[in-house]
């Protein structure tokens, strides 16, 4: 049976101010041994105007970036569109069907975790936040844009070293990707 919770790592996302950003630690774990320390799991994609971040198996999110991004370029820029097309997809493909991954995702308005399963959520209050350390994640950054002024970046940074500091499965080295909201 299928899991929807992928451990090993940490990706938060989120939108204020009409800022869009994603970060992720850097750890590659494999069993009970960090691999790597240095990965980067967010980037840009669409002409640099979509946000992604996996939890999971490298070689499938690499997959699974190049076929959201075809559904983007499909539905002309249409996040929404896009996200659910991909989730079809990968649901009903034999290929796809196998691939043991989560996506992140920020748009310049929206945040969605698209799964295997057929799951496209958009969050509530516009947090994203996927992987074993993405619960600590998430409680941070809620607890900073209600009690804080910090930018989104900011809060995006200190949530994953919180996530840091209690999941073995994420470390301090921190990769933020940012949208240029003009």
């Amino acid at each position: 049976m299928r899991k929807n919770t992928i451990k090993a790592t940490t990706v938060i996302g989120l939108i204020k101010d009409g800022k869009a950003v994603i970060g992720s630690d850097g750890q590659v774990t494999m069993g009970d041994s960090v691999m790597k320390h240095t990965a980067k799991k967010v980037r840009k994609i669409f002409n640099n105007t979509v946000l992604v971040g996996f939890a999971g198996a490298t070689s499938d999110a690499f997959t699974l970036f190049e076929r959201f991004e075809s559904k983007l370029e499909q539905y002309k820029g249409n996040l929404s569109r896009a996200a659910v097309e991909l989730a079809k997809e990968w649901r009903t493909d034999k290929y796809l069907r196998r691939l043991e991954a989560l996506l992140a995702v920020v748009g310049k308005d929206k945040t969605f975790l698209i799964s295997g399963t057929g799951d496209v959520i958009e969050p509530d209050d516009g947090i994203i936040a996927i992987g074993s350390g993405g619960q600590y994640a998430t409680i941070a950054a809620r607890i900073m844009l209600k009690y804080t002024n910090l930018s989104a970046k900011e809060i995006i940074k200190e949530s994953l070293k919180q996530a840091a500091n209690v999941c073995i499965y994420t470390n301090t080295n921190i990769t933020i990707e940012e949208l240029n909201n003009k």
